[in-house]
C-alpha cells in the first residue's frame, strides 16, 4: 500500500490526489505520526502547482462548488481529513457531475460530518472568542481551536471591530491575524506571545474574577451545567477560570 505524505498544503493535497486518485489501496495524509501498515511504502509528494491546477480545474467542471467543501474538510484537526477529501473527489470523478445529494454514499457522508465540524467550531468562537487589551489599545484574542478556523471567523470580527486594531492568535498552529483598522495580513507567531496588558484590561479581569465569585455558591457547585453551556475546551483563554 502507498501512503502519500504531502506537505499540508492545499496545493501539496491536490499534487497528491493527481497522484493518487488511481491508485485505489493508497492512503493521503499530511500526518507525520501516521500507523504504517508492514507493506506500506512511503511516497513524499513534492507540490506541483500544474499538476495541482489541473485538479482543481476538473472539479469546477464536474462540481464547482467541490473545492469549496474540500478546502473546509481540509480545516479539519484530522489525520484523516486528506484522506476523506480524497474519497470525496473518486466519487465527483466517477461520476463528473456533483455529489452532495448522494447522501447514503459513505464518502458524502463522511464529508458531510467534517464540513460540519469545521464551520460548527467557526460559528461558535464568533460567540466565544475572547478578546483582552493590551497597552497602546490593540485588541488580543489567543485561541487553540481543535480545526483550523481562524481564516473563515475573521470576516466576522472585521466586520464587528471595523475600526479597532486586533491580532487574533491561533497558539496552536502558530500563526496570527494582523488587523490594523484597515488591513489584514497572516503570519506565523511563536507558540508563546506576550503581551502587556493595559490598566484598563487588568481592571475587568479583576471585576469578570469578582462577578464569578459572586455568582458562585460554593456549597451547590454546579460544573455539569456550566460545561453545558459552554464546553470546558473554551475555558482556556477565560481569566474568570483561572
Amino acid at each position: 500500500m502507498n501512503v502519500y505524505i504531502t506537505d499540508g498544503t492545499p496545493d501539496g493535497f491536490y499534487t497528491a490526489v493527481f497522484n493518487a486518485c488511481t491508485d485505489r489501496d493508497c492512503v493521503v495524509t499530511s500526518s507525520r505520526t501516521v500507523q504504517l501498515a508492514l507493506d506500506s511504502t512511503v511516497i513524499l509528494v513534492d507540490t506541483d502547482e500544474e499538476k495541482s491546477g489541473r485538479v482543481k480545474r476538473k472539479l469546477r467542471e464536474y462540481a464547482p462548488r467541490s473545492l469549496g467543501d474540500v478546502s473546509l474538510i481540509l480545516r479539519r484537526g484530522s489525520e484523516t481529513k486528506e484522506q476523506t477529501a480524497l474519497e470525496y473527489i473518486r466519487l465527483i470523478v466517477a461520476k463528473r457531475a456533483p455529489v452532495g445529494g448522494m447522501l447514503s454514499h459513505p464518502a458524502v457522508i463522511a464529508a458531510r460530518e467534517e464540513k460540519k465540524k469545521v464551520t460548527l467550531e467557526a460559528h461558535r468562537y464568533t460567540g466565544f472568542l475572547r478578546f483582552m487589551e493590551g497597552q497602546g489599545g490593540i485588541f488580543y484574542a489567543p485561541f487553540s481551536p481543535d480545526n483550523d478556523i481562524l481564516e473563515l471567523i475573521l470576516p466576522h470580527f472585521i466586520a464587528r471591530l471595523p475600526d479597532q486594531p486586533f491580532v487574533i492568535h491561533d497558539v496552536s498552529r502558530g500563526k496570527a491575524a494582523l488587523y490594523n483598522g484597515k488591513e489584514c495580513v497572516m503570519t506565523d507567531t511563536a507558540d508563546k506571545v506576550d503581551i502587556p496588558l493595559s490598566d484598563c484590561e487588568q481592571h475587568f479581569r479583576t471585576l469578570w474574577k469578582e462577578y464569578y465569585r459572586s455568582v458562585n455558591i460554593a456549597a451547590r457547585p454546579h460544573e455539569k451545567q456550566m460545561k453545558g453551556y459552554m464546553p470546558v475546551r473554551y475555558w482556556k483563554f477565560m481569566p474568570e477560570k483561572h
